[in-house]
């Protein structure tokens, strides 16, 4: 194959594939940030905490009750969505009138509490979990030599983040969840139970984060800084699809992962920054992000 920019092309395509599962990763971690903000107005903060938990649930239910991948799979978002009920219910829904920089405030301390009771528990250094066996091997591209778990991260997240958009955007139960957020005490009147709609809504959004954290787990190590290392760039994601917009979520993480990748073969030094650089341009072109609405 010929060059392009100087470099080989099976390099730079393999780079670009590298930055779409990342690019999913971004997209269901902004997705459920977008979830919770813009159904409930809630700058969740410690999303990358849910997301680290939902890794270390995994490990967890491996190495300590037997339960593979697969269960995990079900089980950790569904435990940490739990988590996310007793979390909303005892302290967010207290600060839903006033302010929301304290609910920013809130669920920072939240993530700082986490990291610390898993570091506490687990310790710092980084945990391995094994690639479940229908998962393992790699296949030929072409350009690259791609493992399957890689190909399966790219069809779980993009079938998960479509599902969710479809659900929100057009069904019945996302027009409700909608309303809801508008006006609680028309739907109210209507014998809908708000509260509850606002607590599964807040566990749906956590969640999302947690599935992100199991689909990690074979590929990187599993640590209690692996959350805030990714949730700044997550926001950097939000802002620049628009704050509270499903589908610029989606499209805005799939895309600024593909860039990424491709920073990385142009100008290695560029790759941690432009993500910010870009949100940077958008919000000086468009201020309320590219999807977003005023």
């Amino acid at each position: 194959m010929t060059d392009l920019f100087g470099f080989p092309v099976p390099v730079i395509l393999g780079q670009l594939m590298l930055g779409l599962v990342n690019g999913c990763f971004y997209a269901m971690l902004s997705l459920g940030l977008a979830v919770i903000f813009g159904l409930l107005g809630v700058v969740n903060f410690a999303h990358g905490a849910f997301y680290m938990l939902g890794a270390y649930g995994t490990w967890a239910l491996l190495n300590f009750l037997g339960i593979g991948y697969w269960g995990a799979l079900i089980l950790s978002p569904l435990i940490v969505g739990c988590l996310g009920i007793v979390i909303e219910r005892t302290m967010l829904k207290r600060l839903t009138q006033i302010d929301p920089l304290y609910g920013l405030l809130l669920t920072f301390g939240l993530s700082l509490i986490a990291e610390g009771f898993i570091r506490e528990g687990f310790g710092a250094s980084g945990q391995t979990y094994p690639v479940p066996e229908l998962l393992q091997g790699a296949v030929n591209v072409g350009f690259m030599i791609l493992p399957i778990y890689r190909v399966w991260v790219i069809v779980a997240s993009l079938t998960v983040c479509l599902i969710t958009w479809f659900v929100i955007e057009r069904t019945r139960l996302g027009s409700t969840l909608r309303a809801a957020t508008e006006n609680p005490q028309l739907v109210q009147a209507f014998g809908i139970n708000v509260p509850l709609m606002v607590s599964l809504t807040y566990a749906a959004g956590v969640a999302l984060a947690a599935f992100a954290g199991v689909l990690s787990a074979p590929i990187i190590q599993v640590s209690p800084l692996m959350g805030s290392s990714l949730v700044i760039v997550v926001f950097a994601v939000v802002v620049i699809g628009g704050m509270g917009s499903i589908m610029g979520a989606i499209l805005s993480g799939l895309m600024l992962g593909i860039v990424e990748g491709f920073t990385k073969v142009l100008y290695p030094e560029a790759s941690n920054i432009v993500v910010f650089v870009i949100m940077a341009i958008v919000l000086c072109w468009r201020p309320n992000g590219l999807f977003g609405k005023g």
